[in-house]
């Protein structure tokens, strides 16, 4: 079966950095209205799309909607723009970025620094740090500053397109992640599924795992399912322990990060739906990131819920182009399927 690439080129390429996820929310909602039984927004910006279940246990799955971004910190006279970030930046990966400047309309910009022929031997040898670049938008100052405010949102400029197996574009984290949540809700709408869904796509992810916290706490699942990125480090500088993941390997599931021990039961219950319906999958243990899985994880409220993630192996991850295979997304789909189906099949109490 084939992954929809059409809409998961609109789900890209749509903006919507931390704090600023309108435009993407207004097309999940869209999408989501007429799958579901019911569609809420929350004071944070969260959109939770509800289908009942035949028993009254909640299952929580997030995936965020926010991608990481910039926001406008100055406007100098020749209308040059400084920034500060929202969500985490290596900086070697700006050079020459083209951007999004979200003013009173959308303005294109590059990303630019100091030429490599002014640098001294000193300067060519340090670190750049994000306080190096400036966004030019060819206008002149006067220009600028009308069509710009302090406090407006930058995002990165890109195009889906489809190389070999695999697509690339910006904000596959965790845009990948908005579109395989859709297609589940999509493909368990005409059957019945044991316990209520709460799908919530969340915001500010990446600032903080905000949305997810707010949600939570709200919900108060028994379950929690968080889909996400993770690194695929299968490139030639890596060492097999380094992998993490690796593209065209199959479906992940956590097993841990930074901010998460999944729980043992949900681990063991979606490696018994990967054997049961033949979904090619991969461990990931990840010692350094976190994802909105802690917030499902801690804020559910009477002692917490049984949470696991489903990770799409990512290439690039929070650099200027990302990379996933279709094969991996198109199994993340059917595993966060199947175990909505059959969530009432495991024996919990072990």
């Amino acid at each position: 079966m084939d992954i929809n690439v059409g809409l998961l080129k609109q789900i890209c390429e749509e903006s919507g950095t931390s704090g600023f996820e309108k435009r993407i929310r207004d097309l999940i909602i869209k999408e989501v209205s007429p799958l579901v039984d019911k569609v809420e927004v929350d004071h944070i910006g969260n959109v939770t799309a509800i289908k009942k279940g035949k028993q009254s246990k909640k299952v929580m799955l997030a995936a965020h909607m926010d991608e990481i971004g910039f926001i406008v910190s100055h406007i100098d006279d020749k209308g040059f723009i400084k920034f500060k970030p929202l969500g985490g930046f290596d900086p070697k990966t700006l050079t020459s970025m083209r951007v999004w400047v979200h003013g009173k309309e959308d303005i294109k910009g590059v990303m630019g620094g100091k030429p490599i022929h002014l640098m001294s031997a000193e300067e060519r040898g340090k670190k750049l740090k994000l306080s190096d670049y400036f966004i030019d938008t060819g206008l002149p100052g006067e220009k600028v500053k009308e069509l710009v405010t302090i406090g407006d949102p930058i995002t990165r400029r890109g195009n889906l397109e489809e190389l070999g197996e695999t697509v690339v574009a910006k904000s596959l984290d965790n845009r990948v992640s908005v579109f395989i949540l859709i297609e589940v809700l999509r493909a368990v709408k005409d059957t019945e599924v044991p316990y209520d869904i709460y799908a919530v796509f969340t915001t500010q992810e990446e600032v903080g795992c905000r949305g997810a916290r707010v949600a939570a706490l709200n919900i108060n699942p028994d379950f929690g399912i968080n889909l996400d990125t993770t690194i695929a480090f299968d490139t030639p500088d890596a060492k097999p322990d380094e992998m993490i993941t690796k593209l065209g390997g199959g479906t992940a599931i956590k097993i841990m990060d930074s901010s998460v021990i999944c729980d043992y039961r949900m681990v063991a219950f979606m490696k018994q739906m990967t054997a049961k319906h033949n979904i090619e999958w991969q461990a990931e243990l990840m010692i350094g990131g976190g994802t909105d899985s802690s917030q499902l994880q801690q804020m559910a409220m009477d002692g917490g819920a049984i949470v696991g993630g489903v990770s799409i192996p990512t290439r690039n991850i929070h650099q200027t182009i990302e990379m996933c295979n279709k094969g991996d997304i198109q199994k993340s789909i059917e595993l966060t399927k199947v175990c909505l189906q059959e969530l009432d099949t495991y024996d919990w109490a072990h």
